[in-house]
C-alpha cells in the first residue's frame, strides 16, 4: 500500500473522529442550555415599598407638560388607557440608554398605553435631554411634587397605572426587560416578578 494513501486514510480517520467528538460536545451543550432555559425564571423590575402600593389608587395631579399643555397624572384616564409613568433625570446615564427602549415599547403598546416621562430640575436641562434622546413622542412633565408623592429614590423608575389610576406595578427599570415586566405582572396576576418567582419556588 502506498504511503500517501495510508497518510490520507489516517487523516480522514482522525477528521471523522474529531467530527463525531464535536457533534457530541454540541449535543451536550445544547442539552445544558435547554436545562438552564427551563430553570431560569423571569427577571423583572425590582419593586420597592415606598410610595403608593400595588393595588392602591395614586393621588391625581393636574400638571403641565414641558410644552405647556395641561394634563392629569393619576385618576381616571379619559382615553381608557393604562399609563406608564417613567421617572427619569437628564443627569442619569441609565435613563438616557433606556429611552429608545421605552419609546419603542410605547409605540408597540400605543393602543392601550400612554407613556409619561416625569423629572424635575432646570427646564434647560430637559430641553437638552429631549434633543439627545429623541423623546418627542412622549409626554414630558417636570414636577418635583409627583416624584415626592411616589417617593422615588432611584432612577429610572417605572409605575404602571390602570385606566382608573390604580397602581398595577412599579419598580426600578434599567432595561427594556424591566419595562416589559411591569406590563406582564397584570397578566401573571401578581404584584411583581419577584412575587411570581417566590410562588414558583414554593413546593
Amino acid at each position: 500500500m502506498d504511503t500517501p494513501f495510508i497518510v490520507l486514510a489516517v487523516t480522514q480517520g482522525i477528521s471523522l473522529v474529531a467530527l463525531v467528538a464535536l457533534a457530541i460536545v454540541v449535543f451536550a451543550l445544547a442539552r445544558q442550555i435547554g436545562l438552564l432555559h427551563e430553570r431560569i425564571t423571569p427577571v423583572g423590575a425590582l419593586m420597592t415599598h415606598h410610595g403608593p402600593n400595588v393595588g392602591e389608587y395614586a393621588q391625581a395631579f393636574d400638571v403641565n407638560t414641558d410644552a405647556g399643555l395641561p394634563m392629569k397624572i393619576g385618576g381616571a384616564n379619559s382615553n381608557g388607557k393604562r399609563s406608564l409613568l417613567l421617572f427619569t433625570s437628564p443627569t442619569c446615564p441609565v435613563c438616557k440608554k433606556l429611552m429608545p427602549s421605552a419609546l419603542s415599547l410605547a409605540r408597540e403598546e400605543r393602543a392601550g398605553l400612554d407613556l409619561v416621562l416625569i423629572s424635575d430640575g432646570p427646564m434647560a436641562d430637559h430641553t437638552a435631554f429631549r434633543e439627545i434622546t429623541g423623546v418627542s413622542d412622549a409626554s414630558y412633565v417636570v414636577s418635583s411634587a409627583v416624584g415626592i408623592q411616589y417617593q422615588i429614590g432611584r432612577l429610572p423608575f417605572g409605575v404602571l397605572l390602570d385606566a382608573q389610576g390604580r397602581v398595577l406595578a412599579k419598580g426600578l427599570t434599567n432595561t427594556r426587560e424591566h419595562l416589559e415586566s411591569l406590563l406582564n405582572v397584570e397578566t401573571l396576576g401578581v404584584a411583581s416578578i419577584q412575587e411570581y418567582r417566590h410562588r414558583k419556588a414554593q413546593p
